[in-house]
């Protein structure tokens, strides 16, 4: 028998947890090169007096894919709600099998799943686009409950600034451009998976939950804003050019070029962007997501 570093225990190990489970929930009878997985297993497990090295990993393979695939549906309650759980569960072992957790936190374990819902609509389909809003917006809320949080500036401290200047967005306020106004179904659905969970006392996963009844939608891009205020996440709607302004400074453009990039899609006349631009940089003061850039932002920017 070949000796095997502690690395290649581990790495064999992961491989084998992380391959995913058969539809009856049992671990694969080979990996994914070909090799018998009870032989991959017998390399590094011994067995015992009751379990083969085989039926010993196993166990680790279930409760692996078992957590993560729980820790998926905790994340993305709404959108588990719109394809409903069958599909969510297959969309869940899809994109977690492209994309296995590599953080050491599974608060990440979502970070790649709305761009991987884009690139493969056929999994969520006839709802795909709907889909990947919700995805986009559940991130959002994620990544805006416990992002970063700087010193916010005031007006009077943006009124001293030039063209030239450079503005930073709070890091907790996540920008979102959606083809569907769905701010509100998120939010209802999660009063309801809420409310049904209370009601409920303990869900089991196990069960198969259709996809939610839908009120009409009609595509219109709508472009939204998640922002944190006292350890509570909000969503607030934007209009088309506060988005791109904010968009441009998040992007580090100077502060000229990050208003130009706003007041050009407006759609409003030249003579009211003045005002325009002084009504929306004070609604962002006031909401405090105007920050100095940080050391390494001021050096992208050069």
């Amino acid at each position: 028998m070949t000796t095997m570093s502690l690395e290649q225990i581990q790495r064999e190990m992961a491989r084998a947890v992380m391959t995913p489970l058969t539809v009856d929930e049992d671990m694969r009878q080979e990996s994914r090169d070909g090799r018998p997985m009870a032989g991959i297993a017998a390399s590094f497990i011994a067995p015992n007096s009751r379990l083969s090295a085989f039926e010993r990993l196993e166990i680790y393979n279930r409760q692996y894919w078992y957590r993560v695939l729980g820790a998926l549906a905790e994340d993305f309650p709404a959108l588990r709600s719109v394809v409903g759980s069958r599909v969510f569960e297959a969309i869940s072992v899809a994109y977690l099998d492209a994309h296995p957790n590599r953080s050491f936190t599974l608060r990440n374990l979502g970070s790649h799943l709305p761009d991987w819902l884009a690139a493969n609509p056929h999994f969520a389909g006839r709802r795909a686009d709907l889909a990947v809003d919700v995805a986009r917006i559940e991130w959002a809320f994620i990544e805006a409950f416990d992002g970063g949080e700087h010193d916010p500036l005031t007006l009077d401290q943006i009124a001293t600034l030039d063209g030239s200047s450079h503005l930073a967005l709070q890091p907790h306020l996540q920008l979102v451009e959606l083809e569907y106004p769905v701010d509100d179904l998120v939010l209802n659905l999660h009063k309801n998976e809420k409310r049904q969970t209370t009601e409920a006392g303990l869900k089991h996963e196990e069960d198969d939950h259709a996809p939610a009844k839908l009120p009409p939608l009609r595509r219109k891009t709508t472009w939204l804003a998640a922002h944190r205020v006292d350890y509570s996440v909000y969503y607030l709607r934007l209009k088309r050019g506060e988005f791109h302004t904010l968009r441009a400074v998040r992007e580090g453009r100077p502060l000229a070029e990050a208003i130009e990039a706003g007041v050009t899609t407006a759609r409003v006349p030249a003579a009211r962007r003045p005002q325009l631009v002084r009504q929306w940089f004070t609604t962002w003061a006031e909401l405090g997501w105007m920050c100095t850039p940080g050391l390494d932002q001021l050096v992208r920017a050069t």
